[in-house]
């Protein structure tokens, strides 16, 4: 073999030692504390024995009565992901405001996730200034954003998504990218409805 091939296959094994050593766990628990990974929440009901099962957390400086508004209006040719830049939100600005015609959701509601509105999550239940729950209506997937007031007007927002993964799909090898774009992405949203939610009314 040759020496190239010995050194990008050394490379391609400490590549994959740091992402599950390093990044896997600290991608699938970033900003949340060990009793908040460790505590139910809304939806875990949903998928039994998931493949992945992460919860992310963020402290935001407003109250759940500010906060809500911007999860309730998540989705494109809605509000948005609360992401910065046009590539990073599929083709479409986030809003930075509260947008009144998206904020009467209810269960059964369409959550899009492409232009044309069609593929996305479904609301299963919400409960106003608490949280709400997304799902895929098969139970292989769920999605809760939950706000928990901590006192002095500030809260936690927690995230948790559930996913069982379908091992006999063509899609698995890619499993791993998936992971790694989702918390880029979900990061940016997170920190997104902070920056949104603290701004002075």
């Amino acid at each position: 073999m040759q020496p190239s091939l010995i050194m990008i296959g050394i490379g391609f094994i400490v590549l994959v030692f740091v992402y599950f050593v390093f990044f896997y766990p600290w991608q699938l628990h970033w900003g949340a504390t060990r009793a908040e990974v460790q505590r139910p929440m809304p939806g875990d009901e949903i998928v039994g024995r998931p493949s992945l099962d992460a919860t992310r957390a963020v402290t935001i400086h407003a109250s759940a009565q500010n906060i809500y508004p911007w999860i309730v209006q998540m989705g494109i040719t809605r509000g948005g992901w609360h992401r910065n830049g046009w590539l990073e939100n599929l083709g479409e600005e986030s809003q930075e405001s509260i947008l009144p015609e998206h904020q009467d959701l209810q269960a059964g509601d369409l959550i899009p996730v492409r232009q044309d509105g069609k593929p996305g999550m479904w609301v299963k239940y919400l409960r106003k200034n608490k949280w709400v729950l997304w799902w895929d209506r098969s139970g292989d997937t769920s999605w809760v954003w939950e706000i928990q007031p901590e006192g002095n007007g500030n809260a936690r927002l927690i995230a948790r998504v559930r996913t069982k993964y379908k091992w006999f799909s063509p899609a698995v090898p890619f499993n791993p990218l998936t992971e790694f774009f989702h918390i880029l992405m979900m990061r940016k949203s997170m920190l997104g409805i902070k920056r949104r939610a603290e701004r002075p009314l």
